[in-house]
């Protein structure tokens, strides 16, 4: 391999190894907090649920008195959910619905489906165990159990956990301020009529919602001119403002690729160029002692790129707990092969079922086709110097587990 290349397996570990984790917390609203990483261990301040109750619209009863059925015993009570009953008259059942609290003397719900009602009265016609139809008091979540551990990323599905245990705020790493900056002379921004030689600048929008489904707050510095001294100027301003910088384009080799330059200026650049397709002019380093990620310009290769380097890197910045995008292995129904790069393929899903469903390479490959991005479900992984044929195996990577 070329020895100016690095591999991804060596350069993720580099940045993460060199990246401090913010100290800073603040406290957010459970409705607020999707997204955000935990800063201290969290414990169930109570009982989920908080007493026995009823999984079942039925009849609560003691199950000693189902010996033998059918049996016919009185109705003493009625429990509905958000109501607390009276102690179970011996001999007796409480009519009771789902949730609601079983009543002192009760273990066990007759499902209402397996009785027949006569009047204050009820015939029992299939036996109940002890337990049965119960909810009991802290079989969800005990009481000082550990809900998440200080690190974990708040998603969706935890809401129902946290409210569940009446949590209403919790302490998380404060946002990181993330400065993006787009280069080039031909950008211009949508709703801009375009000259010749112009195009709209995609990587801002793209860069943009990428990092504010990361929680991290968006510093717009613009578009930077092809000029070493507006580069130089541009990246100090923005290091003053921001955590840490995000660029694209600029990094490249050619004439008017001032990036590099500029970052070395300011800073330093501890890694250069990846053994990678599509994202091979990657840059990483400091600018005035603030992380900088100097991104390729082409969109294909900018999404590659943070998605396999800057979005783990950010939220090992946020002290979240690592831990990589799922893979699967799957079939490919095209044949390709790859040189001294590791490539990452646009790829849908086609098949109709699990057992089926094959890896279908999008027509274009190319890293400028940011619409490719669209038209895929996720990359897959062709290691360097390895050739697939029709039914071979490759890792997938949905797009949902590089993004979420």
């Amino acid at each position: 391999m070329n020895p100016g290349l690095t591999p991804l397996d060596e350069a993720l570990p580099r940045l993460l190894s060199e990246l401090a984790v913010r100290t800073g917390q603040e406290t957010v609203a459970l409705y607020a907090a999707t997204g955000r990483v935990l800063a201290e261990d969290l414990y169930a301040p109570l009982d989920v649920p908080t007493t026995d109750n009823s999984a079942m619209d039925g009849y609560a009863i003691s199950s000693a008195n189902l010996n033998s059925v059918p049996v016919t015993v009185a109705v003493s009570q009625r429990i509905p959910a958000g109501y607390s009953g009276e102690p179970l008259r011996a001999g007796t059942a409480a009519r009771i619905f789902t949730g609601a609290p079983l009543p002192t003397g009760a273990d066990a719900v007759v499902m209402q489906e397996n009785t027949e009602q006569q009047g204050d009265s009820v015939r029992i016609l299939k036996p109940v165990v002890a337990g049965e139809n119960v909810r009991s008091r802290g079989e969800d979540i005990a009481r000082d159990s550990l809900l998440f551990r200080a690190g974990h990323r708040i998603v969706e599905r935890d809401m129902h956990t946290l409210a569940s245990c009446g949590i209403a705020d919790l302490a998380v790493r404060q946002p990181l301020k993330v400065a993006v900056l787009t280069t080039g002379d031909e950008l211009v921004r949508p709703g801009t009529l375009l000259q010749p030689g112009q195009i709209y600048n995609s990587n801002f929008y793209l860069l943009s919602a990428l990092l504010t489904r990361l929680g991290c707050q968006v510093i717009d510095c613009g578009t930077v001119g092809d000029n070493l001294e507006v580069t130089v100027d541009s990246l100090e301003r923005a290091a003053a403002q921001a955590d840490c910088l995000v660029s694209s384009g600029g990094v490249s080799v050619g004439e008017e690729d001032h990036v590099k330059a500029a970052v070395q200026r300011l800073g330093r650049i501890d890694l250069w160029k990846l053994a990678v397709k599509p994202g091979k002019p990657f840059a990483w380093g400091r600018v005035r002692g603030r992380p900088f990620f100097g991104l390729p310009g082409n969109p294909v290769s900018a999404y590659v790129t943070f998605v396999l380097l800057v979005r783990p890197a950010l939220l090992a910045m946020l002290g979240a707990t690592p831990a990589g995008p799922l893979t699967f292995r799957l079939p490919v129904d095209f044949s390709a092969s790859s040189g001294e790069r590791q490539e990452y393929l646009r790829v849908t899903l086609s098949g109709s079922g699990p057992k089926q469903q094959r890896l279908k390479r999008v027509d274009n490959q190319s890293s400028g086709a940011g619409s490719s991005l669209s038209r895929a479900d996720g990359l897959a992984v062709l290691p360097p110097f390895t050739s697939v044929n029709q039914g071979d195996m490759l890792e997938f990577m949905p797009f949902s587990e590089l993004t979420g």
